[in-house]
């Protein structure tokens, strides 16, 4: 049996083995990973192994117990004073980074510290002294400007929550092929979002209106009409129509149907 567990509330969710366990959603658990045992959350309590694209599971060690839970809140909060020690350490050295997020693996194997910058960041001194002062194994991570979105949070140009805050587990590619696909605006002030990156939502409709521009020409074709030849200046995918400029003072709209589409 695979369950889908996530380590962190904003996390993405994995897949476990449960190890026979009878898990449902909601159940605390400590897991094995590559980086030693977290704690986690199961949010999906069956799944097929086929659907999540691995082959191989790392196991579900043991329900969580109250001492577990104890350990992790514990963890948590150490995780927060070593934020505070590594940020005075970052100001002490002038390093060009700024922390986001501080975790440490259930059995305080290691500590982990999430950064974004915009260059690269000789972090070895800062690594060093942390690694003294917490003795653990010290992870420095840089990691995109999307992810510090996701961990801060806010409000997007629609007035809603901002999807990686909220619901997103994973960032998927977006490129302006999808703005321009979707006939808009491409002033980046109405494509981009918070983070500065394009909107994560372009990529929401970009397949219906990929299909729905079946059979209709592009803005700027030529194309012939039962009036004669004209240049498209206008579509309309929703409508499925277009209009051809036929000379100076006639438009001519032009209606595709669903069997000219296909």
């Amino acid at each position: 049996m695979v369950v889908g567990i996530k380590l962190s509330d904003n996390g993405k969710t994995y897949y476990f083995n449960s190890n026979g366990y009878n898990l449902n959603e909601g159940d605390k658990v400590i897991v094995e990973t590559e980086k030693g045992l977290q704690y986690g959350e199961v949010v999906i309590s069956s799944v097929e192994g086929d659907k999540t694209n691995n082959l191989e599971y790392k196991n579900v060690i043991r329900i969580a117990n109250k001492n577990d839970h104890k350990k992790h809140m514990n963890n948590l909060r150490d995780a927060d004073k070593a934020l505070v020690k590594c940020n005075d350490l970052i100001n002490q050295y002038e390093l060009d980074m700024k922390i986001i997020d501080v975790s440490y693996t259930f059995d305080r194997e290691q500590l982990i510290f999430r950064f974004v910058s915009d260059n690269r960041v000789d972090f070895r001194q800062l690594a060093k002294d942390l690694g003294t002062i917490f003795k653990t194994r010290i992870e420095l991570r840089q990691v995109g400007i999307r992810d510090k979105a996701k961990e801060i949070g806010g409000i997007g140009p629609c007035g809603r929550k901002l999807c990686c805050n909220n619901f997103l587990t994973e960032f998927d590619s977006v490129s302006i092929n999808m703005a321009k696909n979707q006939n808009l605006s491409l002033n980046p002030t109405k494509i981009n979002g918070v983070c500065g990156r394009l909107l994560c939502c372009l990529k929401y409709e970009n397949d219906n209106y990929t299909e729905y521009k079946k059979g209709l020409p592009d803005v700027g074709h030529r194309v012939k009409t039962e009036k004669g030849e004209g240049k498209v200046i206008s579509v309309d995918v929703f409508k499925k129509t277009y209009k051809v400029l036929l000379s100076e003072n006639e438009i001519l709209t032009v209606e595709v149907s669903d069997e000219s589409k296909e």
